[in-house]
C-alpha cells in the first residue's frame, strides 16, 4: 500500500453541482432555482419562522396564561440560613454576601427551619410563619421599603 494508491470510501466524495454555466451544461438558464419568485432571484433571504407560505408553527400552537406584567417576584430566604448566618442583625447586605440572593433581588423570609437565637431581620418581606418562629425566639422582623 501507497500513499499515491488511496482513494475515499465509494459514495464519500461527490463532485459539486456546477450551475449558471450555460445551456452545454444541462444546469443552465435557471441554474436549478425554478421560475419566477423571489427564491430565483439573487439576495433572498426569508423571515425567521417563514414556512413558505404554510402557516408557521408559533401561529398555530394555542397561547395560553397571563404574564402579569407587574408581578413582584421575590428571592426565598428560609429562616435556617438566617440562623446558619449566625449573626444578631442580618440586612439585605449580608444575605447578598452570603450568596442567597442576587445583587438586585427582593427577599422574602419564609418560616422554613428552626431559629434558636434572636435575630434583627430586615427584608423586604416576611411570612406569617417566619414573623412568628423569629419573634418566637426573641427577635424582631423588620420590613423594608
Amino acid at each position: 500500500m501507497k500513499l499515491s494508491n488511496l482513494t475515499p470510501a465509494t459514495g464519500a466524495t461527490k463532485t459539486s453541482k456546477r450551475v449558471g454555466r450555460g445551456q452545454g451544461s444541462g444546469k443552465g438558464g435557471t441554474a436549478t432555482r425554478g421560475t419566477k419568485g423571489a427564491q430565483a432571484r439573487a439576495g433572498y433571504e426569508h423571515k425567521i419562522g417563514f414556512e413558505g407560505g404554510q402557516m408557521p408553527l408559533q401561529r398555530i400552537l394555542p397561547k395560553f396564561g397571563f404574564k402579569n406584567p407587574t408581578r413582584v417576584e421575590y428571592q426565598a430566604v428560609n429562616v435556617a440560613a438566617i440562623d446558619a448566618l449566625g449573626k444578631s442583625e442580618v440586612n439585605v447586605d449580608d444575605f447578598k454576601a452570603a450568596g442567597l440572593a442576587a445583587k438586585t433581588d427582593l427577599i422574602k423570609v419564609l418560616g422554613n427551619g428552626e431559629i434558636k437565637t434572636a435575630v434583627t431581620v430586615n427584608a423586604h418581606a416576611f411570612s406569617k410563619s417566619a414573623i412568628a418562629k423569629i419573634e418566637a425566639a426573641g427577635g424582631k422582623a423588620v420590613v423594608i421599603k
